[in-house]
């Protein structure tokens, strides 16, 4: 089934100029990219955007990190593309991300790991639209 996946590229990977290698992984892996734009995401959207996670010690810290610098947000499509995203971009820690993921190539550490991915088919419906119209979204 054809599914679509909320993928954010973090300010970490926008500020090394790494946006266009990190797309060709995410393409050579079957995804289409069905919605894509560079923005600056303002520290109350990051709040509510991570707002599952305020009550986590790392909290603040991530919203500050997410909207510190311009970010890549994207739709992706392809079948079983929430599973098969999270496998693309490996473990949130990259010195434990399998070879040949994102993280593992890209990531600083597991604050800067580079890549946002859904973590469920409800979250990425969610995700998408808190970021994108249905009208910017071209199949």
């Amino acid at each position: 089934m054809v599914q679509r996946t909320l993928s954010i590229i973090k300010p970490d990977a926008t500020c090394r100029n790494v946006t266009g290698e990190i797309n060709h992984m995410i393409e050579a892996a079957g995804f289409r990219i069905i919605a894509q734009k560079r923005i600056l995401i303002t520290l109350e959207q990051a709040k509510k955007f991570y707002e599952v996670h305020q009550e986590k010690p790392f909290y603040n810290d991530l919203c500050e990190f997410l909207s510190s610098a311009p970010a890549i947000v994207q739709v992706l499509e392809k079948e079983n593309a929430v599973l098969d995203y999270r496998t693309l971009m490996g473990s949130t820690n990259p010195a434990s991300a399998d070879e040949g993921t994102i993280r593992k190539k890209f990531a600083i550490s597991i604050d800067k790991n580079s890549v946002h991915g859904s973590d469920s088919p409800e979250n990425a419906t969610i995700e998408i639209k808190f970021f994108f119209s249905e009208t910017e979204i071209v199949g």
